[in-house]
Parts: structure tokens; sequence; C-alpha cells
């Protein structure tokens, strides 16, 4: 499952160091607008204490976690939707993404520069979306040229197009989110090789910086005004100190814990945007686990057994015949299959069950 999350915001608020941070990878991260061009790919491990903790409890000789991957994309700026800046380059990367984490900036430093000559998260939000909207909107409008002339042979389909691409103009038109229509699973498919970047899932990126002036440290106005946006749009956000995790992306354990500590920082913040990336996506984790492996599998929430068998092999949709499932919890409180059967945890399931997080599973086809 290819599944990917675009890091946008507007140039110099901090997207290349978070990337590096998150992927331990070095791609330019200066202080100065259009620093990256081409994006940068790096595929990141979704932290799972439960994986490692069943890989020792199976003695696995290899254990393989999830994984996202995040995309580092040039920063835009106002008039993108025009062409102006890196516009087209970037909103034709940002097509190519799942969802989008959108990073703004929330501290106060005279040293680094802001391309709008001001700290002000909510209106940089505001320009970010609006260039996504105006995309959206022409790639609508495109569109609904063509349904408008195919409608008038009265396919019932082409009908139905055009009465969501109508809609979505409405709401295109009104400087809101393609979200806002809320459209039906089956209204999004129709209009799905469209790939609107407003229906993409959002989440917004606060960065913060040790040592410097946060809006969130002050309760100033402007991070009441940002929390009333993010709270009112119904989107997820988590705050991170990006400069900081860059400073310890090649530590690991207490070390690193001991260091953030001395930093400043609180949480681990990189830790929480993988897993809340994660969740943006609509994703949950099923294992398997043996001598041989012990591997945490992708799988969209809500996906019945035989489909999540299809994380493992295409075949196991068809050939599916009963799964042995066990959470997570059990059988590690358990202390084996053995100890997990005996308490009755250990049960077999069919083709209706839907796959719960954290859920072991064996199937048999």
């Amino acid at each position: 499952m290819n599944l990917s999350i675009g890091i946008v915001g507007l140039p110099n608020v901090g997207k290349s160091t978070l990337f590096n941070a998150l992927t331990k990878k070095s791609v330019p991260a200066e202080n100065y607008p259009f620093c990256t061009i081409n994006p940068s790919v790096g595929i990141v491990p979704v932290p799972d204490e439960r994986l490692w903790q069943l890989s020792k409890l199976s003695n696995s000789a290899k254990t393989i976690p999830a994984v996202v991957e995040f995309v580092d994309i040039a920063g835009l700026v106002k008039g993108a939707s025009e062409g102006e800046g890196l516009g087209n380059k970037f909103l034709s990367n940002i097509r190519e993404v799942n969802a989008i984490a959108e990073v703004v900036r929330i501290f106060e430093d005279e040293d680094i520069i802001h391309v709008a000559g001001k700290v002000d998260p909510l209106f940089d939000i505001e320009i970010i979306n609006m260039e996504l909207v105006q995309s959206d909107l022409q790639t609508v409008e495109k569109r609904l040229g063509s349904a408008e002339k195919d409608a008038k042979r009265g396919d019932k389909g082409v009908l139905k197009e055009k009465e969501i691409l109508e809609r979505l103009q409405k709401v295109l038109k009104d400087g809101k989110l393609a979200q806002s229509a809320e459209l039906l699973p089956e209204e999004k498919e129709i209009i799905k090789s469209l790939a609107l970047l407003t229906l993409k899932p959002i989440m917004y990126v606060l960065n913060k910086k040790s040592g410097a002036t946060n809006l969130d440290d002050t309760n100033d106005e402007r991070y009441v005004k940002l929390m009333d946006f993010i709270k009112n749009s119904g989107a997820g956000y988590v705050v991170i100190d990006a400069g900081l995790e860059h400073e310890l992306k090649d530590m690991e354990g207490a070390e690193k814990a001991e260091f953030r500590k001395e930093l400043g920082g609180k949480d681990d913040g990189i830790d929480n945007l993988i897993k809340k990336s994660y969740e943006l996506l609509g994703l949950i984790t099923y294992f398997t686990t043996g001598e041989d492996e012990t591997r945490a599998w992708t799988i969209e929430k809500g996906w019945a057994a035989p489909m999540a068998g299809t994380a493992i092999h295409t075949d196991f949709k068809d050939k599916f015949i009963r799964a042995e499932v066990v959470a997570s919890s059990d059988l590690l409180a358990a202390g084996g299959y053995a100890g997990a059967r005996e308490k009755g945890a250990v049960r077999t399931e069919g083709k209706e069950y839907i796959v719960k997080d954290g859920d072991v599973i064996e199937f048999k086809v």
C-alpha cells in the first residue's frame, strides 16, 4: 500500500528541517525561500511498541514495521495557482500525495526570515488553503465545461457528475475547501480522477523553537485564533520543534530523551507526528508473528479479513477460508499462543470479521 503525506507550507517555515528530522536524511534546509525545488521523498517507520514486544515474544529473526512516505514539497507563495513562484510544480506535486501536512511557524525569531514579513500562522494557512482552493476551482470548472456538453446527450452518469461538480464549484467559489461539500463515498469515486487538492485529508503542523518566543507558550492572540480555526475545521494538528528534533535525529532511547529534556523539549514530536499522520490516512495495523518474522501490516480502517489479507498477498482475498485472531495485548499478557489459547483469547473468524487495530492474525487459505 503506497501511502504518502506531502509536507507543505510557505517558504522558510521549517519544512525541510522537519523532513530531515523525520527521515534522518540530508536535504538543503537553508534560510532562504525556494530552497526546496524538487521534492525529496523519505520512507518513515511507524513507531509501535507492540511490534517490538511481539518480536521479542516470538524471538523473531526479523522485525518489519509499518511505514509512511513523507514528501518534502517546495514552498508555496501567494499566486501559486496562477503560476507564481514554483506554483505549478508545487501544486502538481501535492496532487500525487494522499494527505497534506501544512507546516506553519508559531515562533518569533528576527534572525529567521518569514516570507510574509510577519509571524501569523492563521494568515499562513489562509494563503496556502486559498491557493489550493483556487487550483481546485480551475480544475472543477474545466471539467464542468466538458460535462455540460456531454450532459446534453442525457447520460445519467454524466448528469450525476455534473451535479457533483456544480456543488463543488459553489463551495470553492465561497473560498471553502472541497471537503466542505461533504460528498458521499460513491460521489468521491465519481470525481476521483480530478485529484482535487482540498479533498485530501489535512493536518496542521505547528512549528515552535526552543529558546524563542513561542505563541503557544504565551497564549498569544494569534495562537488562540489558530486553535479556534483548527477546532472549527475538525482538522488534526501536532505541535513540534522541528529544529530540536533535527538535532536529536541521530540519537535513540534514553540518550535522546535526556537531551530533549536538556534542550527544553517535552514530548517526542516526531513520533507524535508519524502516528498522527498514520491516523490522518485512516489506517490501522495488524501483525503477523513467528520465529522467522514479526511484521506490522497496514490496512484501511474497516477492512474485513479477506481484504486485510491482501496486504500480505492479493490471492488471500479470493482464497480466504478463515483467520485465527488474537489481540496483541492478550497475546503479550498470556506470554504466547499456548497461554492465550488456554484463556480463550484466540478465536477463529470468518469472511465478515472486521479487523481491529492491534490484531495478530494467521490467515488460513
